[in-house]
């Protein structure tokens, strides 16, 4: 599929006197001519060059090395086929004990696989992507390397105005300048302190909850518990990263979720040069969103701007903000700008949908496993109990849910946020005895390695919480076998905050309900750029006074 069309109403034509007309012609015949050859050379190098030319040498260069794949088709490549394939499974709905859900977000991979082998060339348009499968060695070369060989993709239009260029896109220096501004915030200590804010947040909800819960006589009630929790999590990265009222933090929520949805529909479009710059009504509405988003996040800085003399603060904000002026040696203040005012934006972007999305859907996800395998909701249970008593949890007892964080890890490896982490050469580059030249896309596909039995054990398709008993290095044959965050240089920075987010939250629900699945609940998990409950999470609340 292509972009939508957009009609455009012909111009009228006025005719000109004859010999006007060709005194015009022969004055402008230069310039015309000029912009011919510039029409056909841009439509050469687009149409044969890029479009059949490349494909073309790119597939022969990996068929000699024995890498093969689906054909290549013009301009599309292999987009058509993914979608009917992704639409064919979409309809799949699976036992809630079966964890194998890649048939319904990744039947191209799995199909591909095997008709062509471990390591296949597919077509994303007329790119050339590398798909690597059980390869740890490989994926630990691409996601460790430190000199700038492998870079992010190339990103959707859309995906970047939801995303931002933040610290999860930006590359070399860029990167590592703002690398070094954010890393501050998110040391350990600071971590620790937040974690007031995110169980006065979560206590909010659980307090909610207890109330419709206690005002039915059985002590239950249902929840679609997906939603609260990507309101909770919205609210509290709003006000731990951000300083920023819950009204702003929910309205930024609300217009990257729209966002995201003009993702998802349109990634696998075929993006014509110059396509997202025309008015089309979905670039409008993206427009309009992208607009809002960066205004309702400009009201965020603009209000901790204002609040200069007491000091921009210590949070994710405060230390952007302060890294946008540097102080002379003589006192005075000048803009020397280490992080402009729009590469801010970027980041709010970035850390605001990374901060309520995974962490949203890491307890999402827990919730569900632990509503499936009752036996592990009881032991964690236990353990909150033991360590917290009748307190609510803090960041030194956090620390000590040792089986919490075994079956966080386990969530992580079944159901992880990314089913698959991308890579793109920057250079020509050698893995193994395989040559991938400059500009080359490689995927990892994250959720398939995940399951890898000879990696993972035979039970790799169950939940086992038990096998990150002794930590995620050892939990399976390779040490960096679990790629959830990501590994190297430009694993997630957020990784430590989302867990101690998530443990904070699911050790209040703990001591306040047990949980089951609705009897509405149909497992469908579905590739929403994360992996997502497709129906939702309704689930029933039950109240432990109720229960006892």
């Amino acid at each position: 599929m292509v972009e939508e069309d957009i009609y455009v109403k012909p111009p009228s034509i006025h005719f000109l006197p004859m010999h006007l007309f060709l005194q015009f012609m022969a004055s402008a015949a230069p310039v015309l001519l000029a912009l011919l050859l510039l029409v056909v050379s841009w439509l050469w190098d687009y149409i044969i060059v890029r479009l059949v030319w490349r494909p073309y040498m790119a597939a022969k260069k990996l068929k000699v090395q024995g890498i093969h794949g689906p054909p290549y088709k013009f301009l599309k490549g292999c987009n058509e086929d993914v979608r009917r394939m992704k639409d064919a499974a979409d309809g799949l709905e699976l036992d809630v004990h079966d964890h194998n859900y890649l048939p319904r977000v990744a039947p191209h991979y799995l199909k591909w696989r095997s008709q062509y082998g471990g390591t296949f060339v597919y077509w994303f348009g007329a790119k050339p992507r590398i798909c690597i499968f059980n390869n740890y060695e490989w994926a630990r070369q691409i996601l460790s390397n430190k000199s700038g060989h492998f870079l992010k993709n190339d990103v959707h239009p859309t995906v970047l105005a939801l995303l931002g260029k933040g610290l999860v896109l930006v590359e070399g220096i860029d990167w590592v300048r703002h690398r070094r501004v954010i890393k501050p915030a998110f040391t350990m200590d600071k971590l620790k302190m937040m974690t007031n804010t995110m169980v006065a947040c979560a206590h909010s909800m659980v307090k909610e909850l207890k109330y419709q819960a206690s005002s039915n006589k059985n002590g239950e009630t249902r929840v679609e518990l997906d939603k609260e929790f990507q309101v909770l999590t919205a609210d509290i990265i709003s006000r731990t990263a951000f300083g920023s009222s819950y009204k702003l933090g929910i309205d930024a929520f609300h217009t990257q979720r729209e966002l995201q949805e003009i993702a998802v529909e349109t990634l696998l479009n075929v993006q014509l040069p110059g396509f997202k710059y025309l008015p089309t009504r979905r670039n409008w509405k993206k427009w309009a969103l992208e607009n809002k988003l960066s205004s309702t996040l400009m009201q965020i800085i603009q209000s901790r701007l204002a609040s200069e003399k007491s000091g921009y603060g210590s949070d994710l904000l405060g230390l952007m903000l302060e890294a946008c002026t540097a102080t002379d040696q003589d006192g005075k203040q000048r803009h020397q700008l280490s992080l402009s005012i729009d590469e801010i934006i970027h980041e709010c972007k970035t850390f605001f949908f990374a901060g309520y999305e995974t962490t949203s859907l890491l307890l999402t996800w827990t919730v569900y496993l632990l509503s499936v395998y009752p036996e592990w909701q009881a032991r964690l249970r236990v353990e909150v109990l033991r360590e917290c008593g009748e307190e609510n949890p803090n960041g030194d007892n956090l620390s000590k849910f040792k089986e919490m964080t075994m079956v966080f890890l386990e969530t992580l490896r079944l159901y992880g946020p990314a089913i698959f982490i991308q890579r793109k050469t920057s250079s020509d580059v050698t893995l193994g005895e395989t040559k991938i030249p400059k500009g080359y896309e490689i995927v990892i596909p994250s959720a398939i390695m995940h399951r890898d039995k000879e990696v993972w054990g035979d039970d790799a398709d169950e939940f086992n919480p038990l096998r990150f008993e002794n930590g995620a290095s050892r939990a399976a044959k390779v040490p960096h076998a679990l790629l959830a965050f990501s590994i190297g240089p430009r694993s997630c920075i957020g990784q430590n905050f989302a867990m101690l987010e998530a443990k904070s939250v699911l050790a209040m629900i703990l001591k306040e309900f047990s949980f089951t699945l609705s009897p509405n609940y149909v497992h469908a998990p579905v590739d929403m750029l994360t992996l997502q409950p497709k129906f939702g999470l309704p689930v029933i609340l039950r109240l432990l006074d109720a229960s006892s």
